[in-house]
């Protein structure tokens, strides 16, 4: 079982550049034609102060800064039991390319069911960008399974 005191635990918040590049290529994987999100003159004439990053583009920056895999070891998960349990965005404001985003995670409950075969850990992060405003909130559940 997953200690719960584990609970309000917050690692230190980490720091991600978004890149024009990327903010591109992801567009492009999933189907986004505005150009928006991929020609920055178009951006600043919507009135952007660049290319817009579409919605659920920030869902990597956990992954990519090594937090998903820091927060597993520390609650000593076995990463063979995990499971991506639900995602929720709620966005602030955009995210444009030469943000630096600032993403800051605390695990907000632990719970179980079906008598500790399912166990369910919740984080809850607030991202704010270069200039401190507060662009989004991330909600994740992580699922173990056992048995």
């Amino acid at each position: 079982m997953i200690d719960k005191k584990h609970i309000g635990y917050a690692p230190p918040p980490i720091l991600w550049d978004v890149e024009k590049g990327r903010i591109a290529f992801f567009a492009k994987v999933v189907g986004l034609t505005d150009p928006i999100h991929t020609d920055e003159a178009a951006a600043k004439a919507a009135g952007f102060r660049g290319i817009v990053a579409p919605p659920t583009f920030i869902f990597g920056a956990p992954g990519d800064s090594g937090e998903t895999m820091k927060l597993i070891e520390t609650l000593e998960i076995d990463l063979g039991k995990v499971l991506h349990g639900e995602q929720r965005f709620d966005y602030h404001g955009p995210v444009c390319a030469g943000d630096t985003l600032r993403f800051q995670t605390r695990v907000s409950d632990i719970y179980d069911k079906k008598g500790g075969a399912l166990e369910f850990v919740v984080n809850d992060t607030t991202v704010t960008n270069q200039f401190g405003e507060h662009v989004a909130d991330l909600h994740a559940v992580i699922v173990v399974r056992h048995g």
